[in-house]
């Protein structure tokens, strides 16, 4: 009984730091993650060995594979062009460029997890609203809270869907033939949520001339290596397709997706490796493992095994009910916590559930859609949702948590609505 008190402790501690923001979350996670290993050893619960286990390195290793080839495009302009060529396309209409750069940022964010999607184009976003003259929040805003979304329809796109892949078994076409289809119709709930509440920053006239000067900048100049971006985008099409192969290849998506990375270095032979690296999200992937290692202890502490026991005792409700709950829940957990630590430490509930034969397919859709859906509720909520607030410090305007909730939370709740009430049809008419 001490050991699950005091490695509970630990684990909300770290989560409760984690949710202050006074210290960075990678620190926090690191630290716990060492003063778990220490205590479990003493106290003879954990140690070094069960630690290594506890990581997901099949998680950790698609995120790295992914993350070189993000880091090998993005000094190329690809990206910027993308986004200026969007910018062009949207003649300076503020509700067309809202559509067009969410649109951009969530068919991205589903090839690539939607943190690295922000950082490539919140900072064009921010110059053509400057060029424009016109309030980037809502473009910003959008930006995130439209990959969030968009990102729950694949594997790859949401960091809690690689979790949940790994964890579940999940092939990339599972998330394409259960996912997609009910992300598909969530995300236009989403734009159209938007389009209204930003009714009034998106009915404001634009100065011609602002207008006139965007027509003038060309997408072309924004590519710096077509070279590079030829062999990238090459390695990221054969990526995709071993994904889709998984069952075929009989490959794990971690080893496909570094396999590529590794040929497309070898092939691209950056000048400065140091600096492709630089570019990695490492604090990322450190952050990861050391979730992993925290729910480790609570998993041999007894801690989730307690929380499964309750669950089933008392669980008199259908699994499709369950579920529906579990999206709510989850949600509400992640618009306060990171979606990300909820996710890592939920899977190994719901796999306890499995032993004791609970039907725990559609649990884990249920997990996927209230961690997506539920991390657009606060501007913790997700990592996206940090770095966007964070980069729209350099405009005028910058998101505010107050701006975030009278946005966000209202996409959260129509979308985990909308998602929920798909979830049940899904179940009845497809099974999980």
């Amino acid at each position: 009984m001490i050991e699950q008190i005091v490695s509970t402790g630990i684990f909300i501690i770290a989560l409760t730091l984690i949710f202050s923001e006074k210290v960075n979350r990678t620190i926090v996670a690191f630290t716990s993650a060492t003063l778990m290993i220490l205590v479990g050893f003493y106290m003879g619960f954990y140690n070094q060995e069960l630690a290594i286990e506890a990581i997901d390195f099949n998680t950790l290793g698609l995120l790295l594979g992914m993350m070189i080839l993000v880091a090998l495009m993005e000094p190329t302009g690809f990206f910027q062009y993308l986004a200026v060529w969007v910018g062009k396309i949207s003649k300076g209409r503020p509700i067309r460029l809202l559509v067009l750069l969410g649109t951009v940022t969530t068919l991205v964010s589903m090839v690539l997890d939607n943190v690295t999607t922000v950082v490539l184009i919140a900072p064009v976003t921010i110059l053509i609203c400057e060029i424009l003259g016109i309030n980037a929040q809502p473009y910003l805003l959008s930006e995130a809270l439209l990959s969030n979304t968009g990102g729950v329809g694949t594997m790859v796109g949401d960091p809690p869907n690689i979790l949940i892949a790994s964890a579940a078994g999940f092939s990339f076409n599972d998330f394409l033939i259960y996912s997609l289809p009910i992300v598909f119709v969530t995300w236009f709930v989403a734009l159209g949520t938007l389009r209204f509440l930003f009714r009034k920053d998106l009915n404001k006239a634009v100065d011609i001339a602002n207008v006139e000067a965007l027509q003038e900048l060309r997408p072309r100049d924004a590519i710096k290596d077509m070279d590079t971006i030829i062999k990238v985008l090459v390695m990221i099409v054969i990526a995709f397709i071993g994904f889709l192969s998984e069952e075929i290849i009989h490959l794990e998506p971690s080893t496909i997706a570094l396999t590529c990375s590794a040929v497309a270095l070898f092939w691209v032979r950056p000048e400065q490796l140091r600096t492709t690296l630089n570019h990695v999200e490492w604090d990322i992937l450190i952050f990861f493992g050391a979730l992993f290692v925290m729910v480790g202890g609570l998993e041999k502490a007894g801690v989730l095994e307690l929380l499964a026991d309750v669950i089933v005792q008392g669980m008199v409700l259908p699994t499709v009910v369950l579920g529906v709950i579990m999206i709510w829940v989850v949600a509400i957990m992640s618009a306060i916590v990171d979606n990300v630590p909820i996710t890592i430490a939920l899977i190994p509930v719901i796999s306890s559930l499995g032993g004791m034969g609970v039907e725990i397919a559609p649990l884990w859709w249920a997990l996927a859609f209230g961690a997506g859906f539920g991390g657009n509720g606060t501007i913790i909520g997700s990592t996206a949702n940090v770095v966007v607030t964070s980069l729209s410090e350099r405009t005028r305007n910058p998101i505010t948590p107050s701006l975030w909730n009278k946005r966000g939370l209202p996409v959260m709740l129509t979308t985990c609505t909308i998602a929920s009430g798909l979830y049940v049809g899904f179940y009845y008419l497809f099974g999980f």
